[in-house]
């Protein structure tokens, strides 16, 4: 069955950095693009980054555009979110998304601080 797995998530201080990845199994993942959500304390979950199936297509939420970037690694079947300049406000939980075959597909979310 489909999994994702999300880690690199942590406590880190304003204008810190962070490395999240996502282990994706179960689909061919070659051929799906991917996302980051993240919801934070009190907020809707919103989508932070999309990469396309091959990589070279990527979009990002205003919030954070010039400040993350998305990547994957096709052969490891891995996608990541490197996050620069961290804010407090980026402090959330934050989620890998697929969706296979119509049907969505979430990891267990990794949360990240950032400390003022």
């Amino acid at each position: 069955q489909v999994q994702l797995v999300e880690v690199g998530g942590g406590l880190v201080q304003s204008g810190g950095s962070l490395t999240l990845s996502c282990a994706a199994a179960g689909f061919t993942f070659r051929n799906y693009a991917m996302r980051w959500y993240r919801q934070g304390p009190g907020k809707e979950r919103e989508l932070v980054a999309t990469i396309s199936p091959a990589g070279g297509l990527t979009n990002y939420a205003d919030s954070v555009k010039g400040r993350f970037t998305i990547s994957r690694d096709n052969a490891k079947n891995t996608v990541y979110l490197q996050m620069n300049s961290l804010k407090p406000e980026d402090t959330a939980v934050y989620y890998c998304y697929a969706k296979v075959d119509q049907t969505d597909y979430w990891g267990q979310g990794t949360q990240v601080t950032v400390s003022s």
